[in-house]
């Protein structure tokens, strides 16, 4: 049913639950799980017109991304990743698209109507631009 999962890390405490989560679910179904960060600092953000060489950041990054896909690699599943660089919302969307996902998976940090107007929501931007199912995990869960 879902071939290929993009999973969007965000390098903190809420890829805790959401990592878990979809690994188990990789293995009931043989999906192959993408893992997916975007940067979006001052570097990452003018990375390409600009023609900087990767941030420690992004380092920090990709190796976080590198050492999560080895443990579930270990546990027998395959995982690709990519570092994104930009806006989190229109990166996943691309990414999700480019590489054929068919699930989007996502964790919610259970901010209300305030925080998301402060915060911003990264998934309530991708639910109304993808037309991917998306699967979001509330942190903690």
């Amino acid at each position: 049913m879902y071939h290929r999962i993009l999973v969007a890390l965000e390098n903190g405490r809420a890829d805790e639950t959401l990592v878990p989560h979809i690994a188990a679910l990789a293995h009931k179904l043989g999906s192959e799980l993408l893992l997916l960060h975007v940067a979006d600092g001052w570097a990452a953000r003018h990375f390409d017109h600009l023609k900087l060489a990767e941030s420690g950041e992004m380092k920090a990054d990709r190796a976080y991304l590198d050492a999560i896909a080895g443990r579930l690699q270990a546990e027998g599943l395959k995982v690709a990743v990519e570092l994104g660089r930009g806006e989190p919302p229109v990166e996943i969307m691309r990414v999700a698209v480019a590489r054929a996902c068919d699930l989007i998976a996502m964790t919610s940090h259970g901010h209300k109507l305030l925080g998301d107007l402060l915060l911003g929501s990264t998934i309530d931007k991708v639910r109304h631009g993808t037309s991917i199912p998306l699967l979001v995990v509330r942190q903690g869960a």
